[in-house]
C-alpha cells in the first residue's frame, strides 16, 4: 500500500478547512462539501473534516487527495462514519475501492475539482490517459458511500 500522505499547510488548516466547516455546518454545501465524521481508530472519539462528497451514475465517493490520512486510516478502522450538512447527519457504511477501479473516479473529481485539489495529483488532470491515472490511484484511496439510515 501506498503511504503517500500530503500534509495541509496553516493557511488550509486554519483558514480554509475552517470556513468550509463552517458555512457546512450551518446547512451551505460549497460545492458537494460535507462534514465527514468518523470514529478515531485509537481513541474511539468522533473525527471531523471537510470532504467533497463525488456522485457518479447514482452511487457516492469519497476520494482522499491529499493520500492515506488520517480519515482515511479511521475510516478503514471504523468501516464507516456521518456524512453532515446543516442538522442532517447520514450515517453510511464504506468500502474501499481497489486500485483498477478509480480511474472513472479519479477522471470525474479531477473534472469537478481539479481547481481546488488539482496540485495533489502529481500533474495528472481530468483529461489525462488511463494510464497516468491509473499510475496515482495507489496515492489516493477511494471510498464508496452506502447510505444506512
Amino acid at each position: 500500500m501506498s503511504t503517500h500522505v500530503i500534509k495541509p499547510g496553516w493557511f488550509t488548516v486554519n483558514v480554509f478547512n475552517r470556513a468550509v466547516s463552517w458555512l457546512t455546518r450551518r446547512g451551505i454545501s460549497v460545492w458537494g462539501s460535507r462534514v465527514l465524521a468518523v470514529r478515531g481508530r485509537t481513541s474511539g472519539q468522533w473525527r471531523t473534516t471537510p470532504v467533497n462528497l463525488l456522485t457518479v451514475d447514482g452511487q457516492q465517493y469519497l476520494i482522499a487527495p491529499r493520500g492515506h490520512v488520517q480519515w482515511t486510516r479511521n475510516m478503514r478502522a471504523a468501516g464507516g462514519g456521518e456524512l453532515r450538512l446543516g442538522r442532517k447527519a447520514e450515517a453510511f457504511t464504506a468500502t474501499e475501492v481497489a486500485d483498477d477501479d478509480k480511474v472513472p473516479l479519479l477522471r470525474a473529481y479531477l473534472k469537478r475539482w481539479k481547481a481546488e485539489v488539482g496540485v495533489f495529483f502529481k500533474g495528472v488532470g481530468p483529461d489525462s490517459p488511463d494510464a497516468d491515472l491509473r499510475r496515482i490511484a495507489p496515492d489516493h484511496p477511494v471510498f464508496r458511500i452506502t447510505v444506512t439510515n
